[in-house]
């Protein structure tokens, strides 16, 4: 999810309601509150909570709710600030892998200080994100195998990218209970017919009635040609929409009627001409994809 803010660079939550409202009438089947797209690191622990609390609420139990929680400069810390996360009502608490082991650390300083917090935390079910901030930690076999038989991990957010690399990870998740989620469109098609859950990627905050439309038809034969076609042109647009993220989202969200300001407490940096122009002619291709696939609009 993308956060929302109003001029003077709060947090939206009028927006933020109108946003959650969109997202649940374009079919998703969760929501990941509280993570980078949301510009959480510019946030401070209270509007954390706060903007969890709020998504929770707003879903009211319809669908699950993830966020980020793992936040402290001590195990000790991010145990405490895990727990108020969990207080809010979330499915889960988000770790993000490189809070948990400096980019030199071996895998068994991250098992260690995982298996410390993990004792911290009681039975809270947790996830985990290989965010590419503060640095991108790829968990690995040995990792994801430690993780799997704890039964305490249930979400986790891939951004390995190499689909072999993920071929092995959805092998050993398979018939466990930890739901496995692609971060990167242009493996949407594959990851899905490898075994993944969903996707958990940035253009779901574009137009994500095009993800539920893949996850339900992936697999079915008949619709392989338009699954094909579908990810090409996901594919295409992801170069697109990537450029000046998240304003880029907040400003085709606005072409799409949200009335979400395109204010980031992330980057100050403006859309360009260029930008604009690219994402208003992907918006032009949106009502044609809907019309090809069937979808109807929402607005």
């Amino acid at each position: 999810m993308i956060t929302p803010f109003l001029p003077d660079k709060r947090i939206d939550y009028e927006g933020l309601a109108k946003l959650i409202d969109f997202y649940l009438a374009s079919g998703v089947k969760g929501f990941f509150a509280n993570c980078l797209s949301s510009e959480m690191y510019h946030l401070g622990d209270d509007e954390r909570l706060a903007l969890t609390d709020f998504v929770v609420k707003r879903v009211n139990g319809t669908l699950p709710v993830v966020a980020t929680g793992s936040f402290g400069d001590s195990i000790d810390q991010q145990a405490a600030f895990a727990r108020k996360m969990s207080d809010t009502g979330v499915s889960a608490v988000i770790l993000i892998t490189s809070h948990f082991a400096g980019k030199d650390e071996t895998d068994d300083v991250l098992i260690g200080n995982l298996e410390k917090f993990l004792a911290a935390t009681g039975k809270i079910p947790m996830g985990t994100y290989e965010c590419p901030s503060p640095y991108k930690r790829i968990i690995t076999p040995a990792v994801l195998k430690y993780l799997l038989s704890t039964k305490r991990v249930i979400y986790h957010k891939d951004t390995t990218l190499d689909l072999e690399r993920i071929k092995v990870k959805l092998d050993m998740c398979r018939g466990t209970n930890l739901e496995f989620y692609d971060a990167h469109t242009p493996n949407a098609m594959y990851s899905l017919q490898m075994g993944a859950k969903g996707m958990s990627c940035i253009a779901g905050n574009f137009y994500p009635e095009l993800f539920v439309w893949m996850c339900a038809h992936v697999n079915e034969s008949l619709d392989l040609p338009e699954v094909k076609w579908l990810q090409s042109e996901l594919t295409k647009a992801d170069a697109i929409i990537s450029q000046g993220y998240p304003q880029s989202a907040k400003y085709f969200l606005r072409k799409r009627g949200l009335p979400i300001e395109t204010i980031s407490r992330t980057n100050n940096t403006q859309l360009s001409a260029e930008q604009k122009l690219a994402l208003d002619q992907l918006h032009t291709s949106l009502s044609s994809w809907h019309e090809r696939l069937g979808i109807k609009a929402v607005h």
